[in-house]
């Protein structure tokens, strides 16, 4: 085919295994540790997408919803149900999110993980003892999918293997190789000794996320860029300072960021989509107007 396949929106160990089940000779290359970026830096959820539902996005959270029921078959020694709360303050609250995650529930439709429902204060309190309860009417409770996302990758690489194919990390791509204009390999080095070498290949697939354009340019020097990069952080914290086994979610703080505390392990992430440290404490603040933090 010869040519670079913009498919950097779909994981590459999705592609890779996609080809080696079609039987065509697949070699996937990691410049580092499989799972080592964004990857192993997400907040651990396989969800439907609820703020892309609130977005009007009603496409992207079916396919995301069906996956992520496919998925909980599929992988499910990886894949687990996990139970959601968002606090209700207000008669408006309760009506906009139970009727949202009820359509929410209805969208995914047999590979729902479970059905949303509106409890009271009293089991709201019981399921988040640290929640503020000034104001507090209730919650609604709905059910997302948390997975092992590390352990997902090497699962797909020993797939890709055991279709014949071929997966390396430490081998990362340095350059295009081209036969006038059509591309016909890679150039690489073996990261741990710095050997470089040639892949001959009649496609290359660019399914390297935040890295597409790097990609690009090396085709085309003057390709547009594709992809702007954005920015959040996790704060990680012992359970022993917020425990409940049900994750917790504050839909619109004062800029409409959405903001998760979702158990994990024997720690709980912090999900904060914000772009700079310097806004950390924009996000206590957020958190302290919730919980009791001390």
């Amino acid at each position: 085919m010869g040519r670079i396949g913009d498919w950097w929106w779909r994981h590459r160990f999705g592609s890779s295994l996609r080809c080696s089940y079609t039987r065509y000779k697949t070699l996937l290359v990691e410049q580092a540790d499989f799972a080592k970026g964004t990857s192993s830096r997400s907040t651990k959820l396989v969800h439907g997408g609820v703020r892309y539902l609130a977005q009007g996005d009603v496409g992207l959270v079916r396919e995301a919803s069906v996956e992520r029921g496919l998925l909980q078959k599929n992988a499910p020694h990886l894949v687990k149900n996990q139970t959601f709360i968002i606090p209700i303050f207000s008669f408006w609250e309760r009506i906009q999110y139970t009727i949202g995650l009820k359509f929410y529930d209805w969208i995914a439709g047999r590979l729902s993980l479970g059905r949303s429902v509106f409890i009271s204060r009293k089991k709201t309190i019981e399921a988040l003892p640290d929640i503020k309860t000034k104001g507090l009417t209730g919650g609604v409770l709905y059910h997302d999918g948390q997975f092992d996302d590390s352990r997902l990758a090497v699962n797909l690489a020993q797939s890709i293997v055991e279709n014949g194919g071929v997966a390396l990390n430490y081998v990362k791509i340095t350059g295009i190789v081209k036969d006038g204009k059509v591309i016909t390999g890679a150039e690489a080095v073996d990261v741990e000794n710095g050997k470089p070498f040639i892949i001959k290949a009649r496609s290359v697939v660019n399914a390297t996320g935040v890295f597409v354009d790097d990609i690009l340019k090396m085709d085309n020097p003057h390709a547009a860029k594709t992809v702007v990069a954005s920015q959040g952080i996790h704060l990680v914290i012992s359970k022993d300072f917020y425990a409940s086994a049900h994750a917790l979610m504050i839909p619109k703080p004062s800029d409409g960021r959405v903001l998760f505390a979702v158990p994990c392990t024997m720690k709980w992430w912090w999900a904060l989509p914000i772009p700079l440290l310097e806004n950390l404490r924009w996000s206590l603040m957020h958190w302290k107007k919730k919980l009791n933090l001390y």
